[in-house]
């Protein structure tokens, strides 16, 4: 991931397991198109396929700064606790990796919306395709929706591609501003 970040002078994300002092993290990795990384390990395990019998969650949220842009790196079964995904940072875009089945994938795209909406932010939700050594089918249904829950920009069902909008940070603000919405959310803490 450095070397295509460098060499294309681009930043690049993806999620892989991790090993660490005895350890096993879901991780997303933010490449920078210097080379320099950051991290972010999926807070929430899926229990129901006994991920938490496996994996160490993560308990730090993290903001990346990019080309001055806000991201919120977050991992699959995070989207379905909104409190996690809560804007108190006032970030700008929230990103997803995803390893989420088809028998759920209606719910994968009505709450990338929801998060979208309700955090007044670009969401792009990047979905795996195939199967995986469970047999479980993925159907990618990749998209990017805008902060009114519109989407913009999507990759059907199995489709492989690359997905394309540009997100307009200016459009974003003045309609932040215009309708207040994140003024008025509540502020609360979370107890580990």
């Amino acid at each position: 991931m450095q070397k295509i970040a460098l060499e294309k002078q681009i930043a690049i994300t993806g999620s892989l397991v991790i090993q660490e002092k005895n350890k096993f993290y879901n991780r997303l990795v933010f490449v920078h198109p210097s080379g320099k990384i950051e991290t972010y390990d999926k807070r929430h395990s899926f229990t129901l396929a006994g991920e938490d019998k496996v994996y160490t969650s993560g308990t730090e949220k993290i903001i990346i700064t990019f080309k001055g842009w806000k991201i919120c790196p977050l991992i699959c079964y995070d989207l379905r606790f909104p409190v996690w995904a809560r804007n108190t940072e006032n970030y700008d875009l929230l990103i997803y990796m995803a390893n989420w089945p088809i028998a759920r994938i209606k719910a994968w795209d009505t709450l990338l919306k929801a998060r979208a909406i309700e955090n007044m932010s670009y969401v792009v939700g990047i979905n795996r395709t195939g199967k995986d050594a469970n047999n479980y089918k993925y159907s990618g249904n990749s998209l990017i929706v805008d902060y009114l829950g519109n989407e913009v920009s999507s990759l059907q069902k199995n489709e492989v591609g690359i997905l394309s909008f540009k997100i307009e940070k200016n459009n974003q603000n003045k309609m932040r501003e215009k309708l207040g919405f994140l003024n008025d959310k509540d502020f609360f803490s979370f107890n580990e």
